[in-house]
């Protein structure tokens, strides 16, 4: 005779709320240190080691959970860009990483991480070929550079644009319109049409350029 399992009771208001402040930790100290221990981490979220070995049970599976968070962020702000002029498009989307910046820089700690590689791409693959797309349309319209192959293209713009993120201060006013130009500067454009590209659309950079 079998029985059936008893449904799982929903995690209380309180677990949530811890489980979200080490992932929210988590994201500050890797984002400062990737190899940021569970003790520093539990330490910043004002939590002991055995509370956050209450939700995680090692740190692997708190990274991934970050990966996996991060990852579907970034998707769908990549499905959210539709402009029709693929340049804009670019932009547009490096911008709107680039204001997500709190997730981004974690995820490009994470991503240099070789013990994390794997899962980062897994999850990221959405945004990947949705860039792969853009480069491609810019391509055919002579819009973007076509001396490289469109999938080379798109990853030399996820280098340049994650090097940015790892070396420049994200609290500079000038930081997000850098990063929108490194972005735009590797896809082929030169630097005044870069600018030129901002200042017709002053929405991608919340007015400032």
């Amino acid at each position: 005779m079998t029985t059936e399992a008893p449904p799982q009771r929903p995690q209380r208001r309180d677990a949530l709320q811890n489980r979200q402040t080490i992932l929210d930790a988590a994201r500050r100290a890797l984002a400062v240190d990737p190899a940021a221990s569970l003790g520093t981490i539990a330490l910043d979220a004002g939590l002991s080691r055995r509370a956050l070995y209450g939700h995680f049970e090692d740190r692997d599976a708190l990274i991934r959970e970050l990966v996996t968070t991060g990852a579907r962020r970034f998707n769908d702000i990549a499905d959210g860009v539709t402009d029709d002029d693929p340049r804009l498009a670019l932009a547009r989307l490096a911008s709107l990483l680039w204001q997500d910046a709190a997730h981004v820089q974690v995820a490009a700690a994470i991503a240099l991480d070789d013990a994390h590689i794997d899962d980062t791409a897994a999850a990221l693959a959405p945004l990947r070929r949705r860039l792969v797309e853009i480069v491609r349309e810019g391509q055919s319209r002579d819009a973007l550079r076509t001396d490289i192959a469109a999938p080379t293209l798109a990853r030399l713009i996820e280098e340049a644009a994650r090097s940015v993120i790892t070396r420049v201060d994200g609290t500079s006013p000038a930081a997000h319109a850098l990063a929108v130009k490194a972005v735009m500067s590797i896809a082929g454009l030169s630097w005044r049409e870069a600018v030129a590209l901002l200042a017709q659309h002053p929405d991608l950079l919340g007015g400032q350029s």
